[in-house]
């Protein structure tokens, strides 16, 4: 069975950077288009990034030009680079694949931005 399991939140301050960790098993990486998604408190859990096996990403107009994914396919993982944090950041952090979630949600991250 699939699982994927999320790792590297943390409580930061506004401007710091944290590198979010997806490790994926029960499932060949490289067949999905794979993303991070992330729900705020009373809030639709969102996209936030996609990655494609060619290396292309999206990402919401939010955090353009701060996050960055990446994966690694022999390794079964997916990361977030998250730099220039701020408040509105804050949120539990999940991947899941990047056209819909189609794997049961680990348990994700919790990134806090805060002074």
């Amino acid at each position: 069975q699939v699982q994927l399991e999320e790792s590297g939140g943390g409580l930061v301050q506004p401007g710091d950077s944290l590198r979010l960790s997806c490790a994926a098993s029960g499932m060949i990486l490289n067949r999905y288009v794979m993303g991070w998604y992330r729900q705020a408190p009373g809030e639709q859990r969102e996209l936030v990034a996609s990655i494609n096996n060619a290396g292309g990403t999206n990402y919401v107009e939010s955090v353009k030009g701060r996050f960055a994914i990446s994966r690694d396919n022999a390794k079964k993982m997916v990361y977030l680079q998250m730099n220039s944090l701020k408040s509105e950041d804050t949120a539990v952090y999940y991947c899941n694949t990047g056209l819909g979630p189609r794997f049961p949600w680990g348990q994700g991250t919790q990134v806090t931005v805060s002074s």
